[in-house]
This record gives C-alpha cells, structure tokens and sequence, in this order.
C-alpha cells in the first residue's frame, strides 16, 4: 500500500509563490504517473498538474505558465512549484499516484490566496 503525504500549503498573497511537496512510501517510485489535484467545496476535483514516469508533463489550462510540476525519483518525491497565485487558486491540493491502473491519494493540503 502507497502512501502519499504532502507538505507546503499555506497562506499567500496574491502574485506570491508556493512549492507544495508530496512524498510517497515503496521502492518503485519511479515507476508511478504522479500529479496534483485541486477542490474546492461544492465543485468536481480537476487536474492540476501530471507528470508521467517517463517525465511528460501536461497541465490544466488556467495554470499553463505558472505552475510546474517536476520529480525526484531519488528522494520519491513529487513538487508543484506555484508562482503568480490568485485568488481562484484557493483550494485543497491532493497529490495523486497511479500504477497498474491503481490510483493513490493523499490527504490534501491547503493552499489560501488572500491579501
């Protein structure tokens, strides 16, 4: 059983920056399509950001350009680097593991873009 925890949440301003962190137990790390997920209350999880084992990246179009996701298989370890937030980028950020078809959440971690 993976389990995937996440770090860096927090309050920012707006046009500030954040790095979120997401860390996942097992050997074979390299090996998962790894991503973040973005919800607020009320709405649908949507995409943020993927990154595939191989490192092909694709990103939700309204954070093209600002966001980037990258990993580091030696340390099992997956990043969302967040710059130039607004306010709509509000929401709880769960980082996201699939193998063989078998996805893996994490708890979620906070992200507040408020002045």
């Amino acid at each position: 059983q993976v389990q995937l925890v996440e770090s860096g949440g927090g309050l920012v301003q707006p046009g500030g920056s954040l790095r979120l962190s997401c860390t996942a137990s097992g050997s074979i790390f390299s090996m998962y399509h790894m991503g973040w997920y973005r919800q607020a209350p009320g709405n649908e999880r949507e995409l943020v950001a993927r990154i595939a084992s191989f490192g092909t990246t694709n990103y939700a179009d309204s954070v093209k350009g600002r966001f980037t996701i990258s990993r580091d298989n030696a340390k099992n370890t997956v990043y969302l680097q967040m710059n130039t937030l607004k306010s709509e980028d509000t929401d709880v950020y769960s980082c996201w593991g699939s193998f063989r078809g078998t996805n893996y959440w994490g708890q979620g971690t906070q992200v507040t873009v408020s002045s």
